[in-house]
């Protein structure tokens, strides 16, 4: 994404950011967002469908916090994930690597992370 790394950085883990962007779709959103952005601190992101048909609660704790760099959690589920944030020229690529679960297929998966990530890009790309 075309962001200095601080603001990817901030935009990506502060709570009053996430919730503007913490959706794969239209249809839904992130309610609310706590964010103890730590080695063993925890977060706990609440989503839902904007009809209120569905909701659930995304959490997890922090193994590993490199500011601008790196975030490893672990899921409440046990599943872990990887982020990197990447200096590629003027521009961060932020890539993110999961755990599947067993309910959906591996692409509803990918797409949905995917999504997510996209409404990142253009949530920062387009706000200060």
């Amino acid at each position: 994404m075309n962001a200095p790394a601080e603001k990817v950085w901030n935009f990506f883990n502060a709570p009053e950011h996430i919730v503007k962007w913490g959706s794969p779709s239209p249809d839904w959103h992130t309610t609310t967002a706590e964010n103890d952005l730590r080695t063993g601190g925890k977060f706990l992101y609440r989503m839902e469908a904007k009809d209120k048909s569905f909701g659930f609660d995304f959490g997890g704790v922090y193994n590993e916090v490199k500011a601008n760099q790196v975030i490893a959690y672990t899921m409440g589920d046990g599943r872990k994930v990887n982020i990197n944030f990447t200096k590629e020229g003027g521009a961060i690529k932020v890539t993110e690597t999961f755990e599947a679960e067993t309910q959906n297929s591996l692409e509803q998966q990918q797409s949905g992370w995917q999504a997510i990530l996209d409404n990142f890009k253009n949530y920062t790309e387009t706000n200060s």
